[in-house]
């Protein structure tokens, strides 16, 4: 892991689950000085981070923990973190910076314009590529973002030396780091991340709408299993995700009904060199991207 030189003594995190838990465990295990505030939904939670290490302290004021903080991360699901911003913006100094975790990235930067105002600079956009389909306190890990891709996505009114400063947070939780506009973010993830989250709901709702669904879970193997283990995810934060990045979702599943309905043509008219050619281009890609 870099040993990477943090300028943070003391971050604020709203959402000690899988992603905010993980950040400050990676944190604080290469920089064991800073202080770690856990803010929630839910007390039960909290506490639970707290016995987990996660937390030193559970928040209690907004104002007095947030404007002496030097990071906040905002590690919640996307479609509340417009009412989180605007909770904490009149408690920002030129001390503290704001970052996200959020896995949608126009969404998150219009509502940084929308409720943070004159103090949207303060705001470093990031998306860490490290979920999982558990969630929680109990799924957080130290050693979750290491070897992960996090992408910067910063903004015009970002200073170089806050992103470098967000970037270095980042790399010290052993992330390497990358940065997009935040249009091609989402138009890059809509494809590679979104896209695969809804046909894996898909097909598990499908088979739970069936009425054999028991004896056709019953015979599912590993392929099944490897293809829907991300419908174990938590279904408020893809309802948020899908919802934020709809445009580009919608010309993915587009795309992905065309390429599905060629394959129908070709089961139709039992065309096995257009089925075969389809599958070798596939498996190709596919065993190549699997070596890096």
């Amino acid at each position: 892991m870099k040993n990477t030189d943090v300028q943070f003594k003391k971050i604020v995190i709203f959402g000690a689950g899988l992603i905010g838990g993980s950040f400050a465990l990676a944190l604080r295990r290469a920089h064991p000085e800073i202080e770690v505030v856990g803010f929630g939904r839910s007390l039960e939670t909290l506490k639970l981070a707290k016995e987990l290490n996660i937390l030193d302290r559970i928040g209690e004021d907004t104002a007095s923990e947030v404007g002496t903080s030097d990071m906040v991360l905002l590690a919640t699901p996307v479609g509340k973190m417009g009412e989180l911003m605007r909770k904490i913006a009149p408690f920002l100094t030129e001390r503290t910076l704001v970052t996200d975790g959020g896995s949608t990235k126009c969404d998150v930067v219009s509502a940084a314009y929308e409720n943070l105002g004159d103090k949207v600079s303060r705001f470093i956009p990031a998306h860490p590529i490290a979920g999982a389909e558990l969630s929680g306190p109990e799924a957080a890990r130290a050693d979750l973002y290491i070897g992960k891709k996090v992408v910067l996505t910063p903004l015009p009114e970002n200073s170089r030396e806050d992103v470098l400063k967000v970037r270095k947070a980042w790399e010290a939780c052993g992330a390497n780091v990358s940065e997009l506009t935040p249009e091609m973010h989402d138009e890059v993830f809509a494809a590679v991340s979104h896209l695969p989250h809804l046909l894996s709901f898909a097909l598990v709702h499908d088979i739970a709408e069936r009425k054999d669904k028991d004896l056709l879970l019953s015979f599912a193997a590993s392929g099944f299993r490897d293809f829907t283990r991300i419908a174990a995810s938590s279904p408020e934060m893809w309802r948020d995700i899908c919802l934020a990045n709809r445009a580009a979702l919608l010309r993915e599943l587009k795309g992905y009904a065309d390429e599905l309905y060629a394959i129908y043509q070709a089961l139709e008219m039992s065309d096995a060199a257009k089925l075969e050619n389809i599958f070798s281009i596939a498996r190709d890609v596919r065993s190549n991207w699997n070596k890096h």
